[in-house]
């Protein structure tokens, strides 16, 4: 019996031996392919490079940057510290650097030095005219309204800043750092690469995900990353993500991957028929940014773009062959029979008649107040505002991007349920007030008066002041009593 103890313990001291032999022989395999995998782009580093890292390292800055540096593409090619931020003596945000002269901010036109094309097509596309919110009634809600800071950290963080240079070369910290995507440089150029190619590994993978576009493409007014994630080619990709090839070299929709497109592919990346592209807007024929849909070339013509030589039926031709590297051509027409009949909705139900509406109520308030008129310091004009600018762009975003509980309860249900229990009321409001006011104000309060009376006596408002068609109504109460028995 004594034995056959001393036997088992033998026994389960050597599988304890074995088992943790075991164990250190497959982290070191797993050690050495994470090495091998690190190992595959091995930095070239010149003398003038090396300095740089050195003196970061032991000064412990910018550690993490440069370990991303040495797996990427261009530090497989040689392209260092030097190449990208070295600048000219006269250069505005020049300075003298451990005997190096050199600029902290890399512009496009220091990227195009290599990257002519993708340069070009950049500059020529809406994304580099970001910073030009900067007159519109979004910055004047964050810059005024909300404060300057607010402007700084939120609303410029995306559209970008106008960078400043302080003497002697630093950035004025008011307006750097910022990668925002159409951010204005010292050199004169617009837009920041790394608003996109994140510096400094400059990965594709990361560039093509989606949520590198929802930096920015999110919230209340253009949640594009939301809407992705609800529509099904979102749920395919978070589904299928280790399968979709994202280092792949050319990324071919249809060759390299095919379980689902990420916003690059529908508006950058190559197809079969199309080359890459960036410049975001030549796939798309409507613009559903500003109060009224319109299409894209007529902005592109308005802020002087080469681009507005593009017609809004070669963009649907363009973004129609991305969606035929999937789908067949009946689907891919009925599908845009359906999106633009939304597009057409809303542009005659609510953005004409609001509009309109929203302009004679503005004269009205401004008869009435005078001098201390001012815009966003009432309440009508945060209700027509989030009208076009929250929930009618929810509408249009999420119907091209096919996202149906977008389209009704974050889009047409607000729409809606906006306009008549907020909106209506509140021009009701503003008529009593210049009723009550001044000559003036009287007189345009009764034109606003006999407008709204017009847009609510139309076909698309009249059910709602009891005026619907008698028939069409009696349809509908008829269809509700089957649902009614149904669910008894």
């Amino acid at each position: 019996m004594e034995q056959e103890r001393k036997d088992f313990n033998l026994m389960k001291y050597f599988i304890g031996g074995l088992s943790l032999i075991l164990f250190a022989a497959l982290t070191v395999v797993g050690y050495v392919k994470v090495s091998e995998s690190r190992q595959e782009i091995r930095p070239v580093i010149s003398e003038k490079n090396k300095k740089c890292i050195e003196c970061h390292l032991k000064k412990g800055i910018g550690e993490g940057g440069i370990n991303d540096w040495k797996h990427s593409r261009h530090a497989e090619k040689g392209i260092g510290c030097f190449e990208c931020h070295q600048a000219k003596e006269g250069e505005i945000d020049a300075y003298k650097h451990e005997g190096f002269r050199i600029a902290t901010i890399v512009s496009p036109k220091d990227c195009g030095k290599c990257h002519e094309q993708e340069t070009k097509e950049f500059t020529e596309s809406h994304h580099a005219d970001a910073t030009s919110f900067i007159g519109s009634l979004d910055n004047v809600l964050g810059n005024v309204v909300e404060g300057p800071a607010a402007a700084v950290s939120g609303c410029r963080q995306c559209h970008g800043s106008e960078v400043k240079v302080l003497p002697g070369g630093k950035l004025d910290p008011t307006t750097w750092p910022n990668t925002g995507m159409g951010r204005i440089n010292p050199d004169g150029s617009k837009g920041s690469c790394t608003a996109c190619h994140f510096r400094h590994s400059f990965s594709k993978a990361q560039a093509r995900q989606p949520e590198n576009c929802g930096k920015c493409h999110m919230g209340p007014d253009h949640p594009h990353i939301e809407i992705y994630r609800e529509s099904k080619h979102g749920i395919n990709y978070y589904a299928n993500k280790d399968s979709m090839n994202l280092d792949s070299a050319k990324w071919v929709v249809g060759e390299d991957y095919f379980d689902a497109p990420t916003c690059a592919t529908c508006h950058m990346s190559a197809t079969k028929d199309l080359p890459v592209t960036h410049n975001v807007g030549l796939r798309l024929k409507w613009n559903n940014r500003p109060v009224f849909v319109k299409e894209a070339q007529e902005t592109d013509e308005k802020w002087g773009h080469a681009s507005a030589a593009v017609t809004g039926e070669q963009r649907r031709e363009n973004m129609t062959k991305v969606c035929a590297s999937c789908h067949g051509k009946n689907f891919v027409d009925a599908f845009y029979t359906q999106y633009e009949a939304q597009l057409e909705l809303y542009n005659e139900k609510w953005a004409r008649p609001g509009l309109k509406l929203y302009d004679k109520a503005s004269e009205v308030l401004k008869a009435v107040k005078g001098s201390e008129y001012a815009k966003f310091a009432q309440k009508i004009d945060y209700t027509w505002f989030e009208l076009w600018h929250h929930e009618g762009r929810r509408v249009r975003h999420a119907a091209a991007m096919q996202a149906p509980d977008y389209v009704q309860w974050h889009g047409n249900y607000d729409l809606a349920r906006n306009f008549y229990a907020h909106y209506v009321p509140e021009l009701r409001e503003v008529i009593e007030m210049g009723k009550t006011s001044t000559p003036e104000a009287k007189k345009l309060a009764e034109e606003l008066e006999d407008m709204l009376a017009g847009v609510l006596n139309g076909p698309d408002h009249n059910w709602s002041i009891g005026k619907e068609d008698p028939e069409t109504k009696k349809e509908r109460e008829r269809r509700r009593e089957e649902f009614m028995e149904r669910y008894k």
